[in-house]
C-alpha cells in the first residue's frame, strides 16, 4: 500500500506597505523650544551683557536661527508631492539648509559631503585624522575677531606642508617629491565650539600620509609624531598673529617659552586607502 504526501505551496509574501509619510515636527524638539522661547531676549540683550567679553552678536546668528525657526514649518512654505500611481498628496515644507543648527539639515550635509569626499576629492591613498588646537590664551582674540579662523586654518596646512616635506626628505633623497615643491593632500574643516558649547576653535583636517610632486606621483612618507606637528604649528601661528599686529612680540615670546603652552595636535590612526567606509565615517565627522 503507497501513499503519497503533498505539501500545500507557502502562501505568497503580502506586499509590502507603502511608506507614510510623517512630519518632523522640529517645533517639539528641546533646542528649538528654547531658542523659540529666548533667543530675542538674549539678542536684545548681547550688546550690554555680553558684547564686552564675546565682541557684537553677528549677522549670520540671527539669520542661522530665524532660518531654523521656519525650517520643516509649512507657515515658511511648502511644495505639494503627489504619487503618479496611487495619487496620494502630502505637503512638504523646505528645509533651512543651515550648518549646524539644524540636525536634520547638518545630518543631509554631513552624509553628502562625506560621499563627495571619497567619490570625488581624496586620492585612493592612506591618510590621517589631525587636529589643530589654539591655546585659551588665544581663543578670547579670536572670538572677537573671527578673521583669524582663516589664518588658523591657513597655517595649519602651512604647518602640515613643512612637516611632512621635511619627513620626506629625511626618508629619502631628492627625487620629483622635492621638499620645495610636493605638497601634502589636506581637507580641512574649521569648528569653534568645545565639548560644552564653549568657544574653542580649532582645525579639523584629513590628510594623505605622503605628498603629491608636480607631476602628480604620490610618495608614501609615514606620518610624524604629534609632537613635531604642535612644534611647527606653534612656532608659525605665532608669528602670523604677530605679523597681523594681533599679538604682541613679547607675548608670543612668552607663549613660546612655555612648556605647556596650550597648542595641541592630534594625529589618528592610519586609515588605509582601501577602507573608504572609514574615510567618509570621518568625512561626516568633521564637518558636523
Amino acid at each position: 500500500m503507497s501513499s503519497t504526501a503533498s505539501a500545500s505551496a507557502s502562501p505568497a509574501p503580502a506586499p509590502a506597505s507603502p511608506k507614510v509619510y510623517r512630519p518632523r515636527h522640529p517645533e517639539r524638539l528641546p533646542t528649538y523650544r528654547m531658542l523659540e522661547a529666548y533667543f530675542r531676549a538674549y539678542a536684545l540683550a548681547h550688546e550690554e551683557r555680553y558684547e564686552p567679553r564675546h565682541g557684537p552678536l553677528r549677522a549670520v546668528v540671527s539669520r542661522s536661527v530665524d532660518q531654523y525657526l521656519e525650517c520643516g514649518r509649512l507657515r515658511a512654505g511648502f511644495v505639494r508631492i503627489r504619487c503618479p500611481t496611487c495619487h496620494e498628496e502630502h505637503l512638504l515644507a523646505f528645509s533651512c539648509r543651515t550648518r549646524n543648527l539644524c540636525a536634520s539639515c547638518q545630518a543631509k550635509r554631513a552624509v553628502l559631503f562625506g560621499e563627495r569626499l571619497c567619490a570625488e576629492i581624496v586620492a585612493p591613498v592612506a591618510h590621517r585624522h589631525i587636529v589643530f588646537t589654539v591655546p585659551i590664551a588665544l581663543r578670547g582674540l579670536v572670538e572677537r575677531d573671527r578673521s583669524l579662523l582663516g589664518v588658523i586654518a591657513r597655517i595649519a596646512y602651512e604647518a602640515t606642508c613643512r612637516v611632512m616635506r621635511l619627513a620626506g626628505e629625511e626618508a629619502a633623497p631628492r627625487t620629483s617629491a622635492s621638499p620645495r615643491t610636493a605638497v601634502p593632500g589636506m581637507v580641512a574643516s574649521i569648528q569653534t565650539f568645545g565639548s560644552y558649547a564653549n568657544f574653542h576653535p580649532h582645525i579639523h583636517a584629513i590628510v594623505a600620509e605622503g605628498v603629491f610632486a608636480l607631476d602628480g606621483t604620490f610618495h608614501a612618507i609615514p606620518c610624524p609624531p604629534a609632537w613635531v606637528f604642535e612644534k611647527v604649528f606653534r612656532r608659525l601661528l605665532l608669528l602670523a598673529f604677530v605679523r597681523a599686529e594681533r599679538l604682541s612680540e613679547e607675548f608670543a615670546d612668552r607663549l613660546l617659552s612655555w612648556h605647556h603652552s596650550g597648542f595641541s595636535v592630534y594625529v589618528g590612526t592610519r586609515i588605509e586607502a582601501e577602507d573608504r567606509a572609514r574615510l567618509e565615517f570621518l568625512g561626516r565627522y568633521v564637518t558636523r
